[in-house]
């Protein structure tokens, strides 16, 4: 590139206008907010929609409800073998046996599907307490992720193989599945500024198709009243004038009927907002 060259790339490019055209701010008053960002461990995101029934801390553990010796046994060697003083892991084994006995297809199914779902999920819902408690429990968070995906898995495959047990566990548990978006679709400020203007300027245009429509609505009376003069005028010009007439009376009685329809809509629609307001 020859001196000539460079000497007028450089004149155009300093007379040259720049112009900024990403990271625009629109002139509406839009405002966009990003939607909030929920974690995979939130009851809203992995479908649990109630919460665990209350327990009762004085309920004894599960191996010593039909202990003889208990049952007369002292208050202060009683509460050693209750729920509310012992490790938090025999309260989920209660709530895991709770929600078994709802789905399980016998006394002793353990091992089925069902059985499966619902011990997962007092287990996640119990994790789900936990880290409501101590949200930086790292720990937990990760084996609550590991599970909640685990037991997407099992409710897919019984999706596919058996819908109508797939919907009865859904019930029982109270769960809402989500299966997975065919397409994945960031959520971008631009596009999102985009939409808001399109739905700012609809807003926009039907606000004035209203005020319009508003404005013909207030002129339709005087301009019946108006039509109705002017074809009793013609028609009598034409009957002086002894001319063919072209007005009949069918014309005009058909103008007064429309306009005493619209006085008494107008009537009614006034009474109405009246009775409203009161």
């Amino acid at each position: 590139m020859n001196a000539y060259n460079i000497s007028r790339l450089s004149f155009k490019i300093a007379t040259q206008q720049i112009v900024r055209n990403y990271a625009f701010k629109s002139d509406l008053k839009i405002k966009w907010v990003r939607p909030e960002k929920i974690p995979s461990i939130d009851p809203r995101k992995s479908g649990d929609c109630a919460k665990l029934p209350p327990v009762d801390p004085k309920e004894l553990i599960r191996e010593f409800r039909k202990s003889k010796e208990l049952e007369t046994a002292d208050e202060m060697v009683r509460s050693l073998f209750e729920l509310g003083n012992n490790p938090k892991y025999l309260t989920t084994n209660h709530y895991r046996d709770a929600f078994i006995k709802e789905v399980q297809r016998h006394p002793l199914d353990y091992g089925s599907m069902e059985a499966k779902l619902a011990r997962m999920t007092a287990t996640i819902r119990c994790f789900q307490e936990h880290m409501a408690q101590h949200p930086r429990d790292k720990m937990v968070k990760v084996q609550l992720k590991e599970l909640i995906e685990k037991r997407k898995k099992f409710l897919k495959y019984l999706r596919r193989w058996d819908y109508r047990r797939f919907e009865w566990i859904l019930e029982k548990l109270d769960l809402i599945y989500k299966p997975p978006p065919a397409k994945f679709h960031w959520i971008t400020r631009k596009e999102s500024l985009k939409k808001l203007t399109d739905i700012h300027c609809e807003k926009l245009r039907q606000a004035k198709l209203d005020e319009y429509r508003k404005t013909l609505e207030e002129q339709q009376i005087p301009f019946l009243e108006d039509a109705i003069k002017k074809l009793e005028f013609v028609r009598q010009e034409q009957l002086d004038l002894d001319i063919p007439v072209t007005v009949t009376l069918e014309n005009i009685d058909d103008y007064k009927k429309r306009l005493n329809e619209l006085k008494e809509l107008r009537e009614e629609a006034k009474l109405k907002n009246e009775n409203e307001q009161l």
